[in-house]
C-alpha cells in the first residue's frame, strides 16, 4: 500500500503535532510545578524575612543594653585611672623615701605575727 503525497503530509504534519502537544504538556507540567516551588519558596523567604526583621529588632535592643555597659565601663577606668593617679602623685611618690626604713620594720612585724600563729597552732 503507497501512501500519496497527500496523505502522507498529513501523516507528518500529524506526526509534528502530537510532538508538539506532548512537548507543551510537559512544558505546561514543568511550569506547574515551577510555580508552585516559587510559591513554596516565596512563603520562606516571607517567613525568613519576618525572622530577619525580629532578630534586628533584638540585636538592636542588646546593643543598647551593650552601650549602656561600655559606657559604665568608660567611667570605671575613668575612676581607676584618677585613683591610680592620686595614689602615685599623691601617697606613694611622697611616701617613697621612707620605704627604706619602713620595709625592715614591717618584715620583722609580719615575722613575729606569723611566729604568734605558728605557736598557737602547735599549742592546741
Amino acid at each position: 500500500m503507497s501512501l500519496t503525497l497527500n496523505q502522507f503530509l498529513f501523516l507528518v504534519i500529524t506526526i509534528a503535532v502530537v510532538v508538539f502537544v506532548t512537548f507543551l504538556v510537559s512544558l505546561i507540567l514543568q511550569l506547574r510545578r515551577t510555580a508552585k516551588e516559587g510559591g513554596d519558596t516565596l512563603i520562606e523567604v516571607r517567613e525568613l524575612v519576618r525572622n530577619l526583621r525580629e532578630t534586628d529588632k533584638k540585636l538592636k535592643e542588646k546593643m543598647d543594653d551593650i552601650s549602656l555597659a561600655i559606657e559604665a565601663t568608660k567611667k570605671t577606668a575613668l575612676g581607676l585611672s584618677e585613683i591610680t593617679w592620686f595614689l602615685t602623685s599623691k601617697v606613694i611618690r611622697p611616701s617613697s623615701k621612707y620605704w627604706p626604713l619602713l620595709f625592715p620594720i614591717l618584715r620583722f612585724g609580719w615575722r613575729q605575727i606569723k611566729k604568734k600563729r605558728k605557736e598557737r597552732k602547735n599549742g592546741r
